[in-house]
């Protein structure tokens, strides 16, 4: 491994090619240190990874790249000039442009006005023209190969992918010398529109820095890659010469079992369902039923946009169905809010999709956010300290080992994976004996990914059921005890531990495969 870390790393980086060059940089944030003499080079044309467990200064790197911050020591320098962007919009003038993970689009303007900001087309009279606007938006999205985008349609209206997709889109249009790309297929369940779209923009030259946790796409799409931990470089690879094994151990420290689970013994119980949905249909659903037993992990497997979303919504008490039933412990229940879903029978706990919109008050304490919904049973007379909201969140934070030095932190502070170990944390705080899971592990390091899949595991094995969708079919044949593949808004097919395989779930996925090993429904 020492030979492919040092001396053919720095030989790539002497060439003439080199777009972006990074040494030394460090930023603390009061007693923190985020990074510690961390470098990177990147190449004209070529694609490279950055890859470290949550925490690891990987999204201060970026916000000091994108001029969000401003490095403490260190030099940058852009086709051999200086460069130290103030802001956002500097970085963009010197043609720097970012996709953000935690989506930057503003949801109350049109997919055209998010694409064009801050520079929008204008009349004789100098005023913007909503019609320029709309057609130079619908110009861009064709370009892009999303003309069945309405480039008149309000950005906060459109699903999670498809926000994804504009916000990439957004960043290639504005990105002439170095394209930041910051977990760009979290929500995306296929890669193949998004790697078209990259190897478009190396082609014209330019440089792309790709932060991912999937290390399979990483492979694909990535001839290069730098890992971080604790804020420092720890080297700089060429993913031809390392291993899956070296970049974990790399990452975290040490190596990391990466084995699926025996399924010889089924863990879940022969007992009533806990949760049964009988002929359930709406918000993309069409006559679904299945039931969730005590004990179980149920895996939900689909490609965008089959009515999973709608599933746990419905679920979650926040959408309603057009028709069917919903039953909590043999009782039909009436789910209206998250709070009467929490209420119902042994209760029902959700963890949404989106932590920066649906999850995290971001000003509060983690602990505050892990406490919310049983914040009255905390307090006394209305009234709650800083130490005894930590105090009552320590219990659910130890489930999901999250460091309790965390607890009086802004979540908003914290990075994305202890942003959504607090969230994982607040479901089982609840005192719930069903959890809804959407995708739990979205943009999370292996480190925190193992972490919520012990807590997942035990609070199974304590009688708990477990629902959980995943867009990573891996976490899917890792986790669950049985697996329902969604095709057409339908229930198309069921499998069974060791029948969970990820050939035979993309099958179902695409609508066809083999019924060895599954369940007919």
């Amino acid at each position: 491994m020492t030979g492919a870390v040092s001396g053919t790393a720095h030989a790539v980086y002497e060439q003439p090619s080199v777009a972006l060059l990074a040494r030394g940089l460090r930023k603390a944030y009061g007693a923190t240190v985020a990074l510690e003499n961390a470098d990177i080079s990147l190449r004209s044309g070529v694609v490279h990874a950055l890859l470290g467990e949550n925490g690891a200064g990987k999204s201060t790197l970026v916000r000091i790249l994108t001029g969000a911050v401003r490095s403490d020591s260190g030099t940058i320098t852009l086709h051999g000039q200086p460069y130290a962007p103030a802001t956002l919009i500097e970085a963009r003038a010197q043609g720097v442009a970012t996709a953000f993970q935690e989506l930057s689009l503003v949801p109350n303007l049109t997919v055209a006005q998010n694409l064009l900001l801050p520079a929008m087309p204008r009349g004789p009279l100098g005023l913007v023209s909503s019609r320029r606007v709309i057609d130079a938006g619908a110009e861009i999205l064709v370009r892009h190969g999303l003309e069945r985008i309405d480039p008149s349609a309000q950005v906060g209206m459109l699903p999670l992918a498809e926000r994804q997709r504009i916000e990439i889109v957004r960043a290639i249009e504005n990105a002439g010398q170095m394209l930041i790309l910051d977990e760009p297929t979290a929500a995306l369940a296929e890669t193949d529109w998004l790697f078209e779209r990259i190897r478009l923009t190396t082609a014209k030259g330019v440089a792309v820095l790709y932060i991912s946790h999937r290390l399979a796409e990483v492979r694909e799409i990535c001839t290069e890659a730098t890992v971080l931990r604790n804020g420092r470089s720890i080297a700089s690879v060429g993913l031809a010469q390392a291993s899956d094994d070296d970049i974990f151990e790399m990452m975290v420290g040490r190596r990391v079992d990466q084995q699926a689970r025996d399924r010889a013994a089924p863990t879940a119980s022969a007992d009533a369902a806990r949760v049964s949905v009988s002929s359930l249909s709406g918000h993309g659903l069409n006559d679904i039923s299945f039931d969730l037993r005590p004990g179980e992990i149920l895996g939900l497997a689909a490609l965008e946009g089959q009515g999973q979303r709608g599933l746990f919504r419905m679920l979650a008490g926040l959408e309603h169905p057009d028709k069917g039933q919903i039953a909590v412990d043999g009782t039909t229940a009436q789910l209206s809010s998250p709070r009467g879903a929490l209420k119902a029978g042994s209760g029902i706990a959700y963890l949404p999709e989106e932590r920066k919109t649906e999850g995290i008050l971001a000003g509060l304490s983690a602990a505050t956010n892990i406490i919310l919904p049983v914040m009255p049973s905390a307090s006394t007379a209305a009234l709650i300290s800083q130490q005894a909201e930590q105090s009552a969140a320590r219990p659910a934070g130890q489930k999901v080992e999250m460091s309790p030095r965390y607890l009086g932190f802004a979540i908003g502070d914290l990075s994305g994976g202890n942003q959504q170990k607090a969230l994982v944390a607040r479901t089982l705080a609840t005192g719930a004996k069903t959890l809804l899971l959407y995708d739990p592990t979205r943009g999370v390091d292996v480190g925190t990914k193992q972490s919520i899949y012990a807590a997942i595991r035990a609070f199974a094995a304590g009688g708990g059921s477990v629902l959980f969708y995943s867009s990573e079919l891996p976490e899917v044949v890792q986790l669950a005890d049985r697996c329902m593949v969604l095709y057409g808004g339908r229930l198309f097919r069921t499998f069974e531990g060791k029948a969970i395989a990820e050939q035979t779930l993309v099958a179902a996925m695409l609508g066809h495969g083999s019924n060895e090993g599954a369940l007919d429904r």
